[in-house]
């Protein structure tokens, strides 16, 4: 799966950029502030909330997140067990401090996900839980669902249950800090079984046919003098991998009981059709970085090299084949299709409660199925409008994050008006829709289809800029992978509006 996200590091201060960013916000009418009825229900719920019977704090966890994390949805535990291994992983109790059928629950359904525009995030739920009560936060006891793992010695899991405890992290760790301890051979016991487990989940996602799409992560930073901005892109960390893949196996853990049940909601994704896979690979073979028979998606993927500039135009053309993906909720009968197909199994999103509202009920019918109990009315009732809620809010999501990667990127630019730049082709040649108006510019756009004042006339394509980090269209003939060089004309914030010009 993707890795890709954009860090809300942009400064507050009053500046273009701020102006426009705050302006998409209207423009899409991202949610603003919590209503004052769904605030009271979260203090109601974090000063009545009683923790769970079951008592886990005695279990070492530890949390893995970007350094600047506050919503803190899980905490790891990883021991051996005879020839294999037992991993605890808690996730926040976001079900207890959220009233069914109160205004709290109203609002994270009309939300639907927390936001990350780079001028700051719209939580998905109020900062009383999302970044306090709710938040596994280290030496903080917390209401958890944990999980409980009996992995083989190939870290494939002999058994599973899930139930409600009362947790304790000892840790809050970041990425680059235990990515340098397990280089280092300095890592705590747990850390380095994250590495050994996670390259076995690596090892068997290989084997099923699973891919995971790791671009490069990329973060916006305002330049110290105030005199423009830049994007840092930086490939993700090794330890970001084995991490996910816990995430992914409980995922996979939490489709199997809610299959096993025949009620739950599944994260699926169909499979690419034979005439994108077959373009696909005439892609990578014209690339120089051919997809050769008998190598599967996944494991050909995990040989790319972002840093090269054909096989960054490989990465971004497979993520076109991410596509399709969506919630199939049942209830009394196994649906036809349940494959997610980049993870290569039956998947559901179960890991990311304080961010995603669709976890919520997963935690809670997992829980229930997992014991042996009845499954909550106000669970099971929602299940078929949560593919809509979700559809929704994940539109929105894509649609802030184009844009605001377009309006930052014509910040990046915006002082180098006339300047030339070397550029790599990512996406070649394509025939351009005219919209009429007879404006040949080209301009910014990341989804490919560009904004502002409309489409050129004739063939078009997209290049990344090496620096500053810009991806943006460019009128003329180009091909895949190959580098050229482009004339910046025209840049405006407001707009979010570049015009590029290819030079012989």
């Amino acid at each position: 799966m993707s890795h890709q996200r954009i860090a809300p590091n942009v400064s507050e201060t009053s500046n273009q950029l701020a102006e426009a960013l705050a302006a998409l916000r209207t423009e899409l009418e991202l949610p603003a502030g919590y209503p004052a009825e769904a605030l009271r229900d979260a203090e109601a719920a974090v000063s009545g909330h009683t923790l769970p019977a079951h008592d886990f704090t005695d279990v070492p966890f530890i949390t893995i997140d970007p350094a600047s994390s506050t919503d803190l949805d899980q905490a790891l535990f990883i021991d051996r067990s005879g020839d294999g291994y037992r991993v605890l992983y808690a996730i926040s109790d976001v079900p207890s401090f959220v009233p069914p059928g109160g205004a709290l629950d109203a609002e994270t359904r009309h939300r639907g996900q927390t936001y990350y525009a780079p001028d700051g995030r719209i939580p998905l739920h109020p900062e009383i839980i999302s970044e306090q009560a709710g938040s596994l936060l280290a030496g903080q006891t917390c209401g958890a669902f944990v999980w409980d793992f009996e992995l083989d010695a190939e870290a494939e899991f002999r058994t599973v249950s899930v139930r409600r405890a009362s947790v304790r992290s000892r840790a809050k760790l970041n990425y680059k800090g235990v990515q340098a301890e397990i280089d280092s051979g300095t890592a705590d016991p747990i850390l380095k079984l994250l590495k050994e487990v996670g390259l076995k989940r690596v090892e068997l996602e290989r084997r099923r046919g699973g891919a995971s799409l790791n671009m490069p992560e990329q973060e916006i930073v305002q330049l110290p003098d105030g005199e423009g901005y830049r994007i840092v892109a930086a490939p993700s960390l090794p330890v970001e991998d084995w991490n996910a893949q816990i995430s992914l196996m409980t995922g996979m853990a939490a489709a199997q009981l809610m299959l096993d049940g025949k009620v739950g909601i599944l994260r699926t994704m169909p499979a690419p059709d034979e005439r994108s896979l077959l373009h696909f690979k005439r892609q990578t073979g014209a690339l120089g970085k051919p997809w050769t028979e008998g190598t599967s998606y996944g494991e050909y993927l995990r040989t790319l090299d972002a840093k090269d500039p054909r096989q960054l135009a490989i990465l971004h053309s497979a993520g076109l084949l991410f596509r399709g993906a969506g919630y199939t909720p049942f209830d009394g009968e196994v649906p036809g299709s349940v494959m997610q197909s980049a993870i290569g199994a039956p998947y559901a999103h179960a890991t990311a409660p304080l961010r995603r509202l669709v976890d919520r009920f997963v935690l809670v019918i997992c829980e229930a199925l997992s014991n042996g109990t009845e499954i909550p009315a106000w669970a099971r009732d929602a299940l078929r409008s949560l593919p809509e809620i979700m559809a929704s809010s994940d539109q929105l999501a894509a649609k802030m994050e184009h844009l605001a990667l377009d309006t930052v990127e014509a910040a990046l630019l915006v002082n180098h008006i006339g300047q030339e730049f070397d550029a790599v082709v990512i996406s070649g040649s394509k025939p351009a829709k005219n919209n009429g108006n007879g404006n040949g510019n080209s301009t910014n756009g990341n989804n490919g289809n560009g904004n502002g004042n409309g489409a050129p006339h004739g063939p078009y394509g997209m290049v990344q800029i090496a620096e500053p980090a810009v991806t943006a269209r460019c009128d003329g003939e180009m091909e895949s992978g190959t580098k050229v060089r482009v004339k910046l004309l025209h840049a405006d914030i407001a707009t979010r509006e570049i015009t590029l010009e290819l030079l012989p």
